[in-house]
């Protein structure tokens, strides 16, 4: 009976051993995002940890346009999308099947991000700055994008007609920068990063930056309420991340300069991360760094006014508000 007993108490001790291992194993979770600046904390909290000191264990898998992002997280393909707002996105979540848990980039003044660039033939026709976009073929990713969104901030603003330009979705940011180089467009609105080389081999011209033309909201995080449910996984994710945004704000925006972050001893480190998931060198990365809020806050206000703005143009379903595509227990407002 004793010996039996010992055999018992060991088991029951072994079997409380693995469970404890398996509580403190790390959450597994899928992350959407693109290649782009945009998503810097994103790969600086993969790059060092940050995740895996929450206890999370991070898959990141990469798109090459915003909307599929959102598809994959209502699918469940992915856990959290991290990309820019779209039409697509606020339709799913108008319809329940997703939330926005925080903010990531935003188009702001003196932070190049997204910019309006034309093809060399537009502009020796006299394409030569943002507002002469009126009437022309205009390549973006796809209807209702945040770059179709920021074509129409810039007609509201210089009083074009939206109608009166053709725009043109092309799927892909490949697609849109392939036409702008094969002269099929006119113009294309494309992030510096995957504009920069066209530049540089005098591919196409640069018009001007969306940040400073018409500042907005442009990214989020956002996952679905099956996601949500698991509340210890969606706070570990949003406390690693906002580790991140702090880190990138302090570090690499307080350096930038005429719109260039400067390369020394403490800012290298975080461009060089942020240059190995976005597949540039560092050189072009320090003129590609999106404004991310220090503490990962939402314009819930800008947000609002985005899904308007589409609701008018017959872009997103009408019927909801802000309101109704927010997690307000995650979501920090600004």
């Amino acid at each position: 009976m004793m010996v039996f007993a010992r055999l018992a108490l060991a088991g029951l001790l072994t079997l409380a051993a693995t469970g404890m291992a398996r509580a403190d194993d790390p959450l597994k979770a899928k992350v959407g995002v693109l290649r782009l600046s945009s998503s810097a904390p994103v790969f600086i909290a993969q790059d060092k940890g940050y995740f895996k000191e929450a206890g999370l264990e991070i898959e990141l898998k990469f798109f090459d346009a915003a909307q599929p992002i959102a598809v994959a997280t209502t699918s469940g393909d992915v856990d959290f999308g991290i990309t820019a707002f779209t039409a697509g996105l606020y339709n799913l979540a108008g319809k329940g099947a997703l939330k926005v848990i925080g903010g990531m980039s935003r188009e702001r003044a003196g932070y190049p991000l997204i910019g309006y660039f034309a093809s060399n033939n537009a502009y020796a026709a006299g394409l030569k700055t943002p507002k002469d976009l009126a009437g022309k073929r205009i390549a973006v990713t796809q209807t209702g994008s945040s770059f179709h969104y920021s074509l129409g901030l810039l007609a509201d603003k210089y009083g074009f007609k939206l109608a009166e330009v053709k725009v043109l979705p092309l799927q892909s940011l490949s697609n849109a920068a392939a036409a702008l180089k094969g002269e099929t467009v006119d113009a294309a609105l494309l992030p510096v990063s995957t504009a920069r080389k066209l530049i540089d081999d005098g591919g196409a011209k640069l018009l001007g930056w969306v940040g400073d033309e018409t500042p907005w909201q442009l990214g989020a995080v956002f996952a679905s309420p099956k996601t949500l449910t698991n509340r210890p996984m969606v706070t570990k994710l949003l406390g690693a991340l906002a580790r991140a945004d702090r880190e990138y704000h302090d570090v690499i925006l307080a350096s930038i300069k005429d719109g260039k972050a400067q390369v020394d001893d403490r800012t290298r480190p975080l461009l060089e991360i942020i240059a190995k998931y976005t597949n540039l060198p560092v050189e072009q990365v320090v003129g590609n760094c999106a404004y991310i809020d220090p503490d990962g806050k939402l314009d819930v206000k800008n947000v609002a006014n985005q899904i308007e703005w589409l609701q008018e143009q017959g872009f997103v379903d009408k019927g909801f508000g802000v309101e109704a595509i927010l997690a307000k227990e995650f979501v920090k407002a600004d």
